[in-house]
Formats: C-alpha cells, sequence, structure tokens
C-alpha cells in the first residue's frame, strides 16, 4: 500500500496563503489521478480538486479561482496551494488518489481560518 502524507496545515487569517504537501511512500502519481480532499466537523469529505498525470486540474466551485493544484511526479509530490482563504475553508485536508478506490487515507493536516 502506498503512504500518503500530508504537511503544510495551520491557523491563518482570512485572505491569507497557505501551502499544502503531500508525499507519497513510493512512485504512484505518474500514471494516476491525484486529488486534494477536505473534510470539516459535521460534514462529509469532499473533493475540492483534482490533476491528471499530465496536469489537467479541476475544481470545486467553491475554492476556483483561489487553491491551485499541482504535482511533481518525480518526487512523487503533491501541492496544493491556497490564496484568499476563508473561515469556511476551515478542514482537515486529505490527499489521494481519484477516485480513492482502496487506497488507504493519510492523517490529514488542519487548516483553521479565523475571522
Amino acid at each position: 500500500q502506498v503512504r500518503l502524507v500530508e504537511s503544510g496545515g495551520g491557523l491563518v487569517q482570512a485572505g491569507g496563503s497557505l501551502r499544502l504537501s503531500c508525499a507519497a511512500s513510493r512512485s504512484i502519481f505518474s500514471v494516476n489521478v491525484m486529488g486534494w480532499y477536505r473534510q470539516a466537523p459535521g460534514t462529509q469529505r469532499e473533493l475540492v480538486a483534482h490533476i491528471t498525470p499530465r496536469g489537467s486540474t479541476d475544481y470545486v466551485d467553491s475554492v476556483k479561482g483561489r487553491f491551485t493544484i499541482s504535482r511533481d511526479n518525480a518526487k512523487n509530490m503533491v501541492y496544493l496551494q491556497m490564496n484568499s482563504l476563508k473561515f469556511e475553508d476551515t478542514a482537515v485536508y486529505y490527499c489521494n488518489f481519484v477516485p480513492v478506490g482502496n487506497a488507504f487515507w493519510g492523517q490529514g493536516t488542519q487548516v483553521t481560518g479565523s475571522s
């Protein structure tokens, strides 16, 4: 099983920025669609951004124009640049395959936006 480790979360004021990173335990990115998911307390986990092996991206409407997903296949890394953060972006953020299938979830990284 591939192990995914997320990092880069923190407490940020509204309008601020964070860059999340996701490291994989072995080379798997080159042939897989990867995504960033988030789960706020009391809500379902949702896919907010994904990127294909060739770099095509798509986003949920609530983050379009503010978040940017990218990948470095040579380093087995996926990133999420988060700009103009809002209080509503507060959640635990996870990276994983799209679709997840039988993959395990990492521990995630907490992003907290302060109003």
